[in-house]
């Protein structure tokens, strides 16, 4: 049953009037006044729905029941450092279909791309976006967070919450990313994915002082966008399996 995404759901009838959704439902999908419809709030809750109604403007939804969410053993968040050219939107595209809870665009020492405050309110905007369209065809009933632009820093101080904390890096002591989260079993886990070129050792340094652990994700050298959606992967189907 094809998904659409709501805000606020209260009531016996609820109006779709995002126009990109709109104009998927209408024009891509051709759905009819009586065709049925999941909808969500983005937050995790569903409902079974019948259309009843469509216009220019909206689409008219009756809540029919309340459906049970797919649930996960694991909260993964994901910081990664922005890639150079749309290589972030891909990013944000693969993560949301694997599952992961919440994405932080980061800023590093070694971050080639530097967006001023208009730039980055706009890419926000984009990569909220593609959250929202990878999670209607991957049929989540939540939409990741996608926090605003952090330097790495921030990230670190903030983090004091999550009961796995990890940064791959390319040198130095590390541990096989596997043994680790075997291990653990964890619950809510922060990944850091560095920049081309890797995190700075002072940075590394940083992160171990706050209770993260270097790991390896194996003997090749992976791009940012290779290493983000690998080592989620990893963990999603190795925790949630």
């Amino acid at each position: 049953m094809h998904r659409f995404y709501i805000d606020r759901i209260q009531g016996e009838i609820v109006s779709l009037t995002d126009t990109e959704q709109l104009h998927h439902l209408k024009d891509v999908l051709r759905l009819k006044v009586n065709d049925g419809v999941s909808i969500s709030d983005g937050e995790g809750n569903d409902y079974a729905g019948v259309i009843t109604g469509i216009d220019k403007r909206q689409v008219e939804i009756k809540v029919k029941q309340v459906r049970s969410a797919n649930k996960t053993s694991i909260k993964l968040t994901v910081a990664c450092a922005i890639p150079k050219g749309s290589r972030m939107d891909e990013v944000i595209d693969y993560l949301t279909q694997l599952g992961v809870e919440c994405i932080i665009p980061m800023r590093t020492e070694r971050t080639v791309v530097k967006l001023d405050s208009a730039k980055t309110e706009a890419r926000l905007k984009r990569w909220q976006k593609i959250a929202q369209s990878a999670a209607q065809q991957s049929q989540r009933s939540r939409i990741p967070v996608i926090e605003s632009v952090a330097r790495f820093e921030d990230v670190i101080l903030s983090s004091q919450d999550y009961d796995l904390k990890l940064i791959p890096n390319l040198s130095g002591e590390r541990k096989p990313i596997r043994e680790v989260v075997a291990e653990t079993r964890p619950k809510d886990v922060i990944v850091l994915v560095g920049p081309e070129g890797d995190f700075t050792a002072e940075e590394v340094g940083l992160a171990l002082s706050q209770g993260f652990i270097a790991v390896s994700l194996g003997d090749t050298v992976l791009r940012v966008a290779t290493a983000a959606i690998a080592v989620a992967a990893y963990i999603k189907f190795t925790v949630d399996s």
